[in-house]
């Protein structure tokens, strides 16, 4: 693709972030929670479409809580799309928060923040999340609880999925998967090792043809196993609907 084409994409993805700081500061303190929800979500599938991204949704988008989503981690693009596909409220590593006009509009979304190297804090946004799931939102983590190859998963880390035991609120697998135009594998939007927010937009706005497929798995509960080997099952199913073939009736939202 031309320089100009992604330059005119990354153009109009930057006023969309501006457009969306607007709508965090100025209206939704007017808006009650399911009119935000309602906005994150447009604005999501608007921020994907200015960058080239087609989204897929497979399997059944759960609604209402409470409901706790468990995803693989490829991109800083990762909470856009799982908003694009359904609104949800994630828990995201504290350094996110600090990103330029990025952090800003995560904030407004409504993410709970974690700093991981904190035993404390840790506990701290566990109790919050069992809270949440009691009064039946339904929330989003990233186990992994960074940034992987895009290729392979990285071993789920079991912390947070302690909420869910104390709320006792079943977890739902969702595998995210970033494809070219000839449908494999697309390294452009991971944002690992070095990479910044800009070579990740700029490397996404240059590609031609890229979807983002979000696949929901079935939603399913402790019974009876610790927090790890919960975590363990939950990764062995995100790479079981990543690899599956697409479903008769998938489901495509532009």
């Amino acid at each position: 693709m031309s320089r100009l084409r992604a330059s005119w994409r990354l153009a109009r993805a930057f006023l969309h972030l501006f457009h969306g700081l607007f709508i965090v500061v100025v209206r939704f303190p007017r808006l009650n929670e399911e009119a935000r929800a309602l906005h994150v979500q447009v604005w999501a599938r608007a921020l994907l479409r200015h960058l080239g991204l087609r989204v897929e949704v497979r399997g059944d988008v759960v609604s209402p809580g409470p409901l706790l989503l468990a995803s693989n981690h490829i991109s800083w693009l990762d909470i856009m799309s799982l908003h694009a596909a359904r609104y949800c409220r994630f828990v995201a590593k504290a350094d996110i928060q600090r990103w330029p006009l990025v952090g800003r509009l995560v904030a407004g979304a409504g993410t709970l923040f974690i700093q991981r190297e904190s035993r404390r804090d840790a506990m701290r946004v566990v109790q919050h999340m069992a809270e949440r799931l009691r009064a039946g939102e339904v929330l989003a983590v990233f186990p992994e609880g960074t940034t992987s190859d895009g290729q392979s998963l990285l071993p789920f880390h079991a912390n947070l999925l302690q909420a869910a035991i104390s709320a006792d609120a079943p977890v739902q697998p969702v595998a995210l998967d970033f494809l070219d135009s000839r449908g494999e594998r697309s390294l452009a939007p991971c944002y690992i090792g070095d990479d910044s927010l800009l070579d990740t937009a700029w490397r996404t706005a240059r590609s031609k043809g890229l979807v983002v497929r979000v696949t929901y798995g079935t939603p399913q509960t402790a019974q009876g196993r610790d927090r790890r080997a919960w975590a363990d099952a939950l990764r062995d199913e995100v790479i079981r609907l990543r690899d599956q073939p697409a479903p008769d009736g998938e489901q495509a939202v532009r």
